[in-house]
């Protein structure tokens, strides 16, 4: 890959991760719930998930995926059941204490879920690798270059926004206004799961499976 390629690589997965979306709001979440470094394990989570999609668009299997309509509407409901199901959760929870602190490994595991289940996150690979891979080019040796940068980039971003969620969080020093907050955190996971499903039908993959 050129160094005029990796830059414009760089730029487009610099937006890619920046744009807010279910991983931000759950970095968010997580920050105002727990802190910073014990929200790193949702951070963690994440780059789990990246590095396992770029794993996967590198040998082809996500382009089976959003090559089967069927397949990828399958995803889209899943993915949209999930998040709705994580901001009623979430909602139902504003109202516990925040001491009551959450493993580690339920950090992880749901940061990995919902970076899973979004099919943001597998059309975003494909298209990273149908754009920026050299097909001349040994696949390996342009991993070298892509996985760093693709993970930098993530841990950066999803970072910051934890940072931003702990510094929200302590800046609501009134119970009230935590609730509240934390509410309208877990309602952004509704509106995200139901445009998700929306979506499904918008793309008309409703209609190839019926």
């Amino acid at each position: 890959m050129s160094f005029h390629a990796w830059i414009i690589f760089a730029s487009f997965w610099g937006v890619f991760v920046i744009t807010p979306g279910p991983n931000a709001v759950n970095c968010i979440l997580n920050g105002v719930t727990h802190g910073f470094w014990q929200s790193l394990w949702g951070v963690a989570g994440i780059l789990t998930q990246a590095a396992l999609f770029l794993t996967l668009s590198a040998i082809g299997v996500a382009t089976l995926l959003v090559t089967s309509p069927f397949a990828f509407f399958v995803a889209k409901v899943i993915g949209a059941t999930f998040l709705v199901f994580t901001g009623v959760r979430g909602w139902r929870a504003a109202t516990r204490a925040i001491a009551e602190v959450t493993s580690s490994g339920s950090i992880y595991s749901r940061a990995f879920m919902i970076a899973t289940i979004n099919p943001k996150s597998v059309a975003g690979y494909l298209a990273a690798f149908t754009q920026f891979v050299d097909p001349a080019v040994p696949i390996g040796r342009q991993m070298w270059v892509i996985v760093p940068t693709a993970l930098t980039l993530t841990s950066i971003s999803y970072a910051t926004y934890t940072a931003l969620g702990t510094i929200l969080g302590r800046s609501a020093l009134a119970a009230t206004m935590n609730v509240t907050l934390r509410r309208g955190l877990a309602v952004c996971f509704v509106i995200y799961g139901v445009l998700l499903f929306l979506s499904s039908f918008d793309a008309g993959l409703f209609g190839s499976v019926v």
